[in-house]
């Protein structure tokens, strides 16, 4: 239950005035991170924050975001109600006080907040300030009080409406078209985050409802709003077994540890699994530290030192023997960091970064004493994180040996590349190209179409190996995986150096069947796992090859989906298109913009796709419909240089999809699943998801 509302100092004496709020608007980025589709999502979070600051401080207990047709958007909580009374520094309602004024808020003085979120203060008058429309409804004090603003100023004084028994507040808001020209908020993002902090505040109760468009249930009469709620009693354990869910883990019991030191909160949780990456996620005052901070680095000095200290003590290390590296300790490693202070210090606005120093003592401190009390209560579960941690450090050893053997054999080699790879003349890496394609068959047509100024062609042999369970020493024992990573030039690992890329675009190009989709996959996957960087940096693509192609006499048409085509065929024939396809071009749209890992933007001509989208083997040959001619391409090594030049690879024509990660924690968990060694849970996947799957040809 929430704390009584009375029992509680929360008045206009509590707020503190800095400064004005004039900046907002004219540089919008300083205050949520950029004015795009996550920005437009930061402004969910800002004032939810403050209701969960409620809930932090033992104040709520319940939540509620509504997303509302037209953009608009609702934050209900249970708290104790914003101030309503005059502010005696601004001379107008503390309620407009917030909401107008940059910094000010209850957070920087007095005892209204020991631990907050909205730490700056600037959370309710930033998304005012960026909305054309914000209500705000408070119910305390035995009344209900309203006021609304446009564009960052009160239309008119807080009013009250009537009497109410309840308290909290309900912040509606309508973000401004004039600032945030891109818009659409997308569910799986909140439903994640929301999520996440349901975790954080353990016993907390966060319900998500979609009432844009309410859809009618099979065998209801009536159209329902779909929604979720969150309530998670475990809290970050729960957190973990929810992040682990369908890996093995090492060790049955989840590490958890909750104490504070020094006025600083510490919790912590973590498990080791049989993964060759990490998780660790670190929380300053519930907002997700995305760049760590000195909380983090507490924790990894101390994981280090401590696993060390032990393997010393009980023979797993013996004299003679390295210790044990950070990358070591932390292979297989899932782990959640949550610190709670009273004043944080944060590295810009949204908060990614935790600058306190006290906090790298704190969580030093704590995880010191008790994950070695720990380890020496458990010791079956301290025996087997030895056994993967010890793995780890000889595997490390190995990968450093055929690692230094590919990079000295690329650099002795001297400027003779893969003799695969028909490189460019071009020296300019801005304006190179590497089509990475599969097979000598597409490989020779690849290499006669290319324009030789600019695009190179390195092709595969077969399908590449799966990283996703394979340790870097028998990765770079496959000779396509070497000959990729030369060709690249920005080495690996630790070596890595991005700025050493030969080509600013690197170009997936397969064929568009389900092998060819198989072997996009793999090389998706190498690149996630081990080229990050490239991703995030906008350097990998793939590109489109045409699935027909339409002839009427002289005239040719290329076409890139079965709906397309039917399309084309139907305004030939002179006949409307039928609602079935209407349907399934619609649906694919939807499928495009809603998939949570890759998302693929299209960057020239226009066409939407992602880059997971299978093509498929399809009919034979060449069919006759309408008087057109029809030729299935079953793969790129079908089309001659020249077609495969017009439709793939000219600059003019081609359809190019930038590939980017836009969830990395979802997308790091479905590769776990897909190309992972457990069945049952990509079974599960697959039964799940493949309704949704238009356009699949086995």
């Amino acid at each position: 239950m929430a704390n009584d509302p009375k029992k509680s100092s929360y008045t206009a004496q509590d707020i503190y005035v800095l400064e004005g709020l004039e900046p907002v608007r004219k540089r919008p980025g300083m205050y949520i991170g950029g004015t795009g589709i996550d920005g437009l999502h930061h402004l969910i979070w800002e004032i939810f924050d403050n209701s969960l600051d409620e809930a932090m401080g033992g104040h709520a207990n319940h939540i509620t975001v509504t997303l509302l047709p037209d953009e608009m958007v609702s934050v209900e909580d249970n708290g104790r109600g914003i101030p309503v009374e005059k502010h005696k520094q601004t001379g107008v309602s503390a309620l407009e006080t917030i909401m107008t004024t940059l910094h000010a808020g209850g957070k920087f003085g007095g005892d209204a907040y020991k631990v907050s979120g909205g730490l700056h203060g600037v959370g309710a008058s930033v998304v005012n300030a960026l909305s054309s429309y914000v209500k705000v409804e408070v119910h305390r004090d035995g009344g209900v009080f309203v006021q609304e603003y446009e564009r960052g100023k009160a239309k008119k004084p807080v009013r009250r409406i009537g009497d109410s028994k309840k308290h909290g507040t309900i912040t509606t808001f309508h973000p401004d078209t004039e600032i945030f020209k891109e818009r659409g908020y997308r569910w799986e993002t909140i439903l994640s985050h929301l999520r996440q902090q349901a975790y954080l505040t353990a016993g907390i109760t966060i319900d998500i409802i979609d009432a844009r468009e309410p859809v009618q249930p099979p065998g209801s009469k009536h159209p329902q709003c779909p929604s979720h709620t969150f309530h998670f009693e475990g809290g970050l354990v729960s957190y973990v077994s929810f992040l682990n869910h369908g890996i093995e883990p090492k060790h049955k019991e989840i590490f958890y540890v909750h104490k504070e030191h020094q006025g600083i909160d510490v919790e912590v949780a973590f498990q080791y699994v049989d993964d060759l990456s990490s998780k660790e996620i670190s929380f300053a005052n519930n907002i997700h530290t995305v760049e760590g901070g000195t909380h983090s680095t507490g924790f990894k000095t101390s994981i280090t030192r401590t696993l060390n200290d032990y393997a010393r003590k009980n023979g797993y290390l013996k004299e003679k023997d390295d210790n044990l590296t950070g990358d070591d300790v932390r292979e297989g490693l899932v782990a959640i960091l949550a610190v709670k202070l009273r004043e944080p210090q944060f590295e810009g606005q949204t908060k990614a970064k935790l600058g306190t120093p006290e906090a790298r003592p704190a969580v030093e401190t704590v995880m010191n004493a008790e994950l070695a009390d720990w380890l020496d209560r458990n010791p079956s579960d301290a025996r087997a994180i030895m056994d993967k941690v010890i793995l780890a450090a000889k595997a490390r050893v190995a990968a450093k040996a055929a690692r230094d053997t590919v990079l000295r054999k690329g650099a002795l080699d001297g400027f003779s590349l893969p003799g695969k790879l028909a490189d460019c003349s071009s020296r300019s890496a801005e304006e190179s190209e590497l089509f990475i394609v599969e097979g000598d068959s597409a490989g020779g047509s690849a290499k006669q179409g290319r324009d030789r100024n600019f695009q190179a062609i390195l092709p595969l042999r077969g399908k590449i190996l799966n990283v996703e369970r394979a340790r870097i020493d028998k990765m770079l024992a496959s000779q396509e995986v070497r000959a990729l990573i030369i060709a690249l030039g920005t080495a690996i690992a630790d070596e890595f150096d991005l700025s050493k890329l030969r080509y600013h675009k690197v170009v997936i190009m397969t064929d568009a069947d389900v092998d060819g989709a198989h072997i996009r996959t793999l090389l998706l996957t190498l690149f996630y796992r081990h080229f990050p960087q490239l991703i995030e940096a906008g350097h990998i693509y793939i590109a489109q090859p045409p699935l027909y192609r339409i002839a009427k006499g002289k005239e040719v048409q290329y076409v890139y989906s079965d709906e397309e085509k039917a399309k084309v065929v139907a305004r030939y024939a002179g006949v409307a298109m039928g609602e079935p396809a209407a349907k399934a071009a619609s649906k694919k749209e939807k499928k495009t913009k809603g998939f949570a890992d890759f998302s693929a933007e299209p960057l020239e001509q226009g066409v939407e796709g992602v880059a997971e989208e299978e093509g498929g083997e399809g009919e034979e040959g060449v069919t006759k419909v309408a008087g057109l001619t029809i030729q299935r391409y079953k793969g790129l090594g079908e089309m001659n240089p020249e077609q495969l030049w017009e439709t793939t690879m000219n600059p003019a024509n081609r359809v190019l999809l930038q590939v980017s990660v836009n969830d990395a924690q979802e997308a790091d968990r479905v590769f776990d699943v897909l190309m992972g060694s457990d069945v049952v849970p990509r079974k599960k996947f697959i039964q799940t998801h493949a309704r949704s799957v238009t356009n699949l040809d086995i």
